[in-house]
């Protein structure tokens, strides 16, 4: 399976990468070396690319972070060009039949790729700004159960993707971010690991997640990135060994008071459903879910869950893919209620391959969960 959408995506990435090139080539002038010099350029950043993604794991740390940089850099790039070159392509098609411009169009052409690398490179700079600064998201939320006056405040934090990208140094910032909220209990939502476990085990990142500060623990569930490791139990194992209780289909009351109920990645077709999870619960005392893959959202609402967290939708991570998530998913970021649940889903504090926020933000969420 991990073969099969590997080349899928290996297919995907060379043609779009292919018809850029081809494109780009056509709108520089023949004239100049820009032709030549935009083929080499931009040959070495999808090298770089696919080197990181296939090597990532077996090369030094830093050099493979700085080929990462530039490669995931590119896939932005060609995001970006290939939105252009196809509206310029549907220009050229109008002005074939109507003929509105018979003498512009290798002018028209040439502009719109000088604008688009423009426009590119401010989002860019943006866009790692967004990053680099993640956001702390604070909801006040209540349970429709009979009340004992007290109030949890969670924090909540879903796609961290610790690996390369987001290396020791990232995850540092991150863990004060997270105690600088002072959290009664911290809850992580999935694809806290990005794929290998390697560059997590070989930068020590347990040290660092042993240091996050929470009275009543720290409470982890898979996402699908989880299942990208070297075994099945890579990551959990890892995990449990930085103090992290993993719960894999599997529910804890925490201090007689309220439920955490924590859902295996849909990745595994064998999990369990949700009504084995909360069958026999004291459904007067909070329900707390962590479900990584926002679908079948109403099973929460049936089975008497008063709060669910989710992720890996990272909103889209980049325009217009936040567009895109909110046309995938009933709820593809934020939040939301129905009935007596309470629905968030994050848009992660980390980020697969890109280090850019362009049109979305990484964030934390603090939930003052009043019951």
């Amino acid at each position: 399976m991990k073969l099969g959408f590997a080349l899928v995506a290996f297919s995907i990435i060379t043609l779009l990468n292919g018809y850029v090139l081809w494109r780009g080539w056509q709108a520089l002038p023949a004239s100049s070396f820009s032709r030549q010099l935009f083929l080499i350029v931009a040959i070495f950043m999808f090298l770089c690319m696919m080197g990181g993604m296939i090597f990532g794991h077996l090369l030094p740390h830093y050099f493979v972070k700085v080929i990462s940089l530039t490669g995931f850099t590119y896939f932005i790039i060609v995001a970006y060009l290939f939105i252009s070159f196809l509206a310029v392509d549907i220009v050229r098609i109008a002005n074939y039949f109507i003929g509105f411009a018979p003498a512009g169009m290798a002018v028209f052409r040439f502009w719109a790729l000088i604008t688009t690398f423009a426009v590119t490179f401010i989002a860019l700079i943006y866009g790692n700004y967004k990053f680099k600064h993640p956001e702390v998201v604070t909801l006040n939320l209540s349970v429709d159960k009979p009340t004992q006056n007290k109030t949890l405040k969670i924090v909540a934090a879903s796609d961290i993707h610790l690996g390369i990208t987001i290396d020791k140094d990232r995850l540092k910032k991150y863990v004060q971010l997270i105690n600088n909220q002072h959290p009664d209990i911290v809850l992580l939502a999935g694809d806290i690991t990005d794929r290998s476990i390697v560059p997590v085990i070989n930068q020590h990142m347990d040290k660092e997640l042993r240091t996050i500060k929470a009275p009543l623990g720290v409470y982890a569930i898979s996402g699908n990135h989880e299942f990208y490791a070297e075994t099945i139990n890579a990551a959990a194992d890892y995990l449990k060994k930085a103090g992290i209780t993993y719960l894999r289909d599997q529910t804890v009351l925490i201090g007689k008071d309220f439920y955490v109920v924590g859902r295996d990645d849909k990745t595994n077709h064998q999990r369990k459903e949700l009504n084995e999870l909360v069958s026999g619960l004291d459904h007067s005392k909070p329900i707390i879910l962590l479900d990584h893959q926002p679908f079948n959202l109403h099973e929460a609402e049936e089975n008497g869950v008063d709060l669910q967290i989710s992720g890996h939708t990272h909103n889209g991570q980049f325009f217009p893919g936040n567009l895109l998530v909110k046309k995938m998913y009933q709820l593809g970021y934020g939040y939301m209620k129905k009935g007596k649940t309470n629905y968030y889903v994050s848009s992660g504090l980390g980020l697969w391959g890109p280090q850019y926020r362009i049109g979305t933000q990484s964030e934390i969420v603090l939930i003052n969960l009043r019951y």
